[in-house]
């Protein structure tokens, strides 16, 4: 028969364990024991599940700019991941590598798309997930910062369902903004911010330094 261990003061007395089970801690109010079966207060929601491997993912970004991470899942799986830099076999964004965002005074922000050698993140797990045959039509793509015009388009003709966003990204002409709105607002499921914080907000959007595009 268990028994029954006293409790200490202002906590409920708990069943002492069978011989081989561990203990569970719910972290709370130092190393004590949970029931078995018991669920935190504050559970993670799938959004934030998925946004904190998007920016497990972005820590391997290698690019002047802002650095961002991507993931692609498809019926609550994920199928490919992505980060920004430089193609494979290229020298390293941060080592001088991308003309573009080397040469801040020349490029400015969101300016100059056409001849970064820079592949961003969503892009990279797009064409990671078509390298080994995964298909991601349906697929909603989680990714730190939100999608430009070109991996917007680019998800549009996969047929991404939804973008899931961290941090926003606003084009700095009006018009083109408004053209960017629009082009978004054909994805299916829509495109929406995860609202939670994020630790390395600064170094990931390149607040640190100036620096142009991402």
């Amino acid at each position: 028969m268990a028994r029954m261990v006293a409790p200490e003061s202002g906590r409920r007395p708990t069943r002492a364990l069978r011989r081989g089970q561990a203990p569970l801690y719910d972290g709370r109010n130092g190393p004590h024991r949970m029931e078995q079966g018991a669920v935190s207060d504050k559970a993670m929601s799938r959004d934030e599940y998925y946004m904190n491997i998007a920016m497990a993912v972005r820590k391997k970004a290698n690019c002047l700019g802002r650095k961002v991470g991507a993931v692609i899942v498809r019926e609550n799986r994920i199928i490919s991941t992505g980060y920004n830099g430089t193609p494979e076999g290229m020298v390293n964004c941060t080592d001088g590598g991308c003309v573009r965002c080397r040469d801040r005074e020349t490029y400015k922000a969101s300016v100059g798309y056409d001849v970064c050698i820079c592949v961003h993140a969503e892009q990279n797990a797009l064409i990671t997930a078509a390298r080994f045959g995964n298909a991601v039509e349906d697929a909603i793509v989680y990714s730190t910062l939100r999608p430009c015009f070109d991996c917007t388009k680019a998800m549009l003709q996969a047929r991404v369902t939804s973008i899931h966003y961290l941090h926003n990204w606003q084009h700095p002409i009006g018009e083109l903004q408004d053209q960017y709105e629009l082009l978004q607002k054909t994805l299916r499921g829509g495109v929406h911010q995860v609202a939670m914080h994020d630790p390395e907000a600064d170094w990931a959007n390149a607040r640190v330094i100036s620096v142009s595009g991402q």
